[in-house]
């Protein structure tokens, strides 16, 4: 079975969702949810909860 964490989970104003989450496969990684439903996010991993949760913030940056 898969070992999942979640570390954050952060609803933005325009509706969408920034989700923070650990995995023993991948350690950290971050998915956007869209207030349409659609998810979205990289295959990169990261090695602190920290610098997933930053380079999800910029990618909610990049998206306005």
């Amino acid at each position: 079975m898969l070992d999942v964490k979640i570390d954050e989970v952060i609803c933005t104003p325009n509706g969408s969702t920034l989700i923070v989450f650990y995995t023993s496969e991948k350690c950290w990684q971050f998915r956007l949810i869209s207030h349409t439903g659609g998810i979205f996010g990289s295959e990169r991993i990261y090695y602190t909860p920290e610098a997933a949760f930053k380079a999800g913030r910029e990618w909610l940056a990049d998206e306005k």
